[in-house]
């Protein structure tokens, strides 16, 4: 299953103005390209209301790059194209706006080092002396002893009271303060968000958002050294512009230093939470459409992913930590819903999109790989696509109760059109015209009668 609804509502009632909310969970440079391929699907499959005409956005992390260009009337189509630089609204988003390293974070703490070694080391020389001169006869009972009898706790005995001497005659700084907070620096990413709100003349203020498009605009954070989530937009902290605070909610911990804003610095949204749903329902949404990239991977035949490899250890760290961070993300998001589930102010209903538990492709695709976005786009794409095709009546009939029209036949068979070059754009469109001639239609009832793969939370 990929698609969890949580219907609450009395679909046959008529609703006036409902709220529609767009919740953009993290996933990096992958989970981010596979949301992109998702929303493009998404936005074609409503044919009244696109996904850049929505109500509330609430935005972490990767979803925050996103959702802010979205709430400003963007379309995800030509965000993906100003991935692979054939946008001419946005500028490339390039590889070293991504992994631009932190070169003034590891010369400070060099500096630093230094500084320290010049000022400390002279006190460590004169303590040492120090201590030989004024335990000379035991220190050499104790060296003595080591030499007769080899072994640990003999030489404990040199050692030991020698290194407590220098720590009391020279408190040492504690070690962290040497050791980089992050690698890379994602001031890039404020300078390209920036830049391009100015260049598509979105305001990059909260306030004047709302106040030209009329929706609102929340994009959250957590605190490094409170440790608290903390939400930026227009009625929450307004502090901030839209682009900083893109940059406060992408900073992966070591990946990222932290990132800096009116002197609070803050860490990646979702160290706190993974997709913030009660912050929408605060808001007032009726509906809620939850996007999340990451899950676990359900690894039931064992050699899927590699031929050679029966369990997912035998693959290395990196896909540990890839499916440990997936299942911790994915745990507290279901926890949420459950809450939200017996929640009784809340009478609206939610539809969560999710890659399938099975996809092993896109979970080998490692989440800080920049290389292989196209290819997490056009999985994102097919994935949303296919679970619409086979969950259409359950979907559409939510959707259309907010008065959302819904067309399968709309979203077409891929995303070549998007992820076309300038050079080879027309004959991928010519291709695709012809095979739309002989292609079934999306929505034909031979694509209805698969086995559904959705959970209802009831």
């Amino acid at each position: 299953m990929s698609l969890t609804i949580l219907q609450k509502s009395d679909l046959s009632k008529p609703r006036k103005n409902p709220r529609i909310a767009l919740v953009l969970a993290g996933g990096a440079i992958s989970g981010g390209t596979f949301k992109l391929g998702g929303l493009i699907a998404l936005n074609r499959f409503i044919r009244n209301r696109k996904v850049t005409e929505f109500d509330i956005y609430v935005c972490l992390s990767a979803g925050a790059f996103i959702g802010c260009f979205l709430a400003g009337g963007v379309p995800p189509d030509e965000m993906l194209k100003a991935l692979n630089g054939t946008s001419t609204k946005f500028n490339q988003f390039k590889f070293y706006d991504f992994y631009w390293p932190a070169v003034g974070e590891w010369a400070r703490r060099a500096a630093r080092l230094g500084k320290d070694a010049v000022r400390i080391w002279p006190r460590v020389a004169k303590a040492a002396a120090s201590h030989v001169s004024a335990n000379r006869e035991d220190l050499g009972r104790r060296i003595g002893e080591a030499i007769r009898h080899p072994g640990y706790g003999t030489l404990e005995k040199v050692i030991g009271p020698f290194v407590t001497d220098l720590l009391n005659a020279t408190p040492l700084p504690h070690v962290g303060r040497y050791i980089p907070s992050g690698l890379f620096d994602n001031a890039r990413i404020e300078r390209y968000v920036r830049e391009n709100l100015v260049r598509s003349h979105i305001p990059n203020d909260f306030r004047m958002l709302n106040r030209e498009r009329g929706n609102s605009l929340y994009i959250v954070a957590t605190n490094l050294n409170t440790a608290k989530g903390v939400v930026f937009g227009h009625d929450a902290d307004p502090t901030a512009t839209i682009s900083q605070a893109v940059q406060a909610s992408t900073a992966i911990p070591g990946f990222y230093i932290p990132a800096k804003v009116h002197g609070e610095e803050y860490l990646d949204a979702m160290v706190r939470k993974t997709a913030n749903t009660s912050l929408a329902v605060h808001k007032g949404a009726d509906l809620i459409i939850i996007y999340n990239p990451f899950r676990p991977f359900m690894n039931r035949n064992r050699y899927q992913l590699v031929p050679t490899a029966s369990s997912l250890s035998e693959l290395g760290l990196g896909t540990i930590l890839n499916q440990t961070i997936r299942t911790m993300v994915h745990t507290r998001l279901y926890a949420g819903l459950k809450k939200l589930r017996l929640d009784p102010s809340f009478k609206g209903d939610v539809i969560l999109i999710e890659p399938t538990e099975s996809d092993a492709q896109f979970f080998t695709i490692n989440p800080l790989a920049f290389w292989n976005r196209n290819e997490a786009a056009r999985n994102g794409f097919n994935s949303v696509r296919q679970d619409l095709e086979r969950n259409y009546g359950e979907v559409s009939r939510i959707l259309e109760a907010y008065g959302l029209q819904c067309d399968l036949d709309a979203i077409g068979e891929s995303l070549d059109d998007v992820l076309a070059t300038p050079t080879d754009a027309p004959a991928r469109n010519a291709a695709a015209a012809v095979a739309g001639g002989t292609a079934a239609p999306a929505g034909s009832a031979s694509t209805h009668v698969a086995s559904p793969r959705l959970r209802i939370v009831q």
